[in-house]
């Protein structure tokens, strides 16, 4: 693996700057286990998607990105860890098609992706934790409806108590009086 250098991590002042990816594991009532891959734009603290199922390989996470570049564009940059499925071919190939930098954080350092850590915690403390599931299709319909109050009516104090959509929305209108913060 290459050395990963310390990337300090940096307050982006619009949407699509960088995105933040990471994976979670949990499982289901029955206990079979499943995973989910998160996608957050760090700029805005935007869910920009969350895709759920028992297995998500490089190709898969590749579909996603794919599907995410059509909602919203391509990023500047994605800081993500060192896992296989993101040091693998499909994504970094997609990457490197589509112009974006890899910004991978150190191994074993996740506060170097805090963004994404942080929100990771409250997906899982208001969903995953918070019920059991008895198939995939009940994780999606809940992080669904969850994702969706997240990103529209939510306040996010960092974002000037505006939800991240309406956050976005505001900055791609060339709202000025918005108020950033870290």
């Amino acid at each position: 693996m290459p050395l990963r250098p310390r990337v300090p991590l940096e307050v982006p002042a619009r949407p699509n700057a960088v995105w933040s990816i990471d994976f979670v594991h949990d499982t289901l009532y029955s206990g079979r286990r499943f995973r989910t891959f998160n996608v957050i734009d760090e700029g805005v603290r935007e869910v920009l998607g969350i895709e759920i199922d028992t297995s998500l390989t490089g190709a898969r996470i590749k579909c996603v990105m794919e599907q995410m570049k059509e909602w919203y564009g391509v990023p500047e940059a994605i800081r993500c860890d060192n896992g296989p499925e993101l040091l693998g071919t499909p994504f970094v190939t997609w990457c490197e098609e589509n112009g974006v930098e890899l910004r991978y954080i150190q191994p074993g350092k996740p506060n170097q992706n805090a963004y994404i850590e942080r929100f990771n915690r409250t997906y899982r403390n208001e969903v995953l934790s918070a019920y059991l599931f008895g198939d995939l299709e009940q994780v999606r319909q809940m992080t669904w409806g969850w994702m969706q109050e997240y990103n529209e009516e939510r306040p996010h104090e960092s974002r000037g108590n505006l939800p991240p959509a309406v956050y976005r929305r505001k900055l791609e209108a060339g709202n000025s009086d918005i108020k950033r913060s870290a």
